[in-house]
């Protein structure tokens, strides 16, 4: 995943697990982060389709963890925004006549699934609460 977006629900979960009970606006959370609203608002929307998160809306809105911090692992929110494979993408036209291109797609995808699987289980082990734990 080379992109910020697992960087950013980190962040989002992070500040929400340490002020369990407020509902933080997407504004005041786009502050910490340091980028526009709307990239916070987009992330809050995946994450509260993964059950993550909830919301509401209005003059006392913002959101809030759905369940404790504890109770979340950081494989969740890894697994809510992630969009392209660990290790990248794949060629999308190997050579067919060619002794690895004819091949290569298919090891790799064995690669990426056993790299996916490892990534998965070491972030599983991981709360978020452990993770906020190391904010003062």
């Amino acid at each position: 995943m080379n992109n910020t977006r697992f960087a950013t629900a980190i962040h989002i979960m992070t500040l929400l697990a340490k002020s369990p009970q407020e509902w933080l606006t997407s504004d005041w959370v786009a502050g910490s982060i340091n980028v526009n609203p709307v990239i916070v608002r987009k992330e809050i929307s995946v994450l509260r389709e993964a059950g993550l998160i909830v919301s509401r809306q209005g003059k006392e809105g913002g959101s809030h963890l759905a369940k404790d911090a504890v109770n979340i692992t950081i494989a969740e929110i890894y697994r809510s925004v992630k969009n392209t494979e660990v290790l990248g993408k794949k060629n999308q036209n190997p050579n067919p006549a060619c002794s690895v291109g004819k091949e290569i797609n298919s090891h790799l995808n064995t690669l990426f699934e056993e790299t996916d699987q490892l990534v998965s289980q070491f972030l599983g082990d991981k709360s978020l609460q452990e993770f906020a734990d190391q904010f003062e």
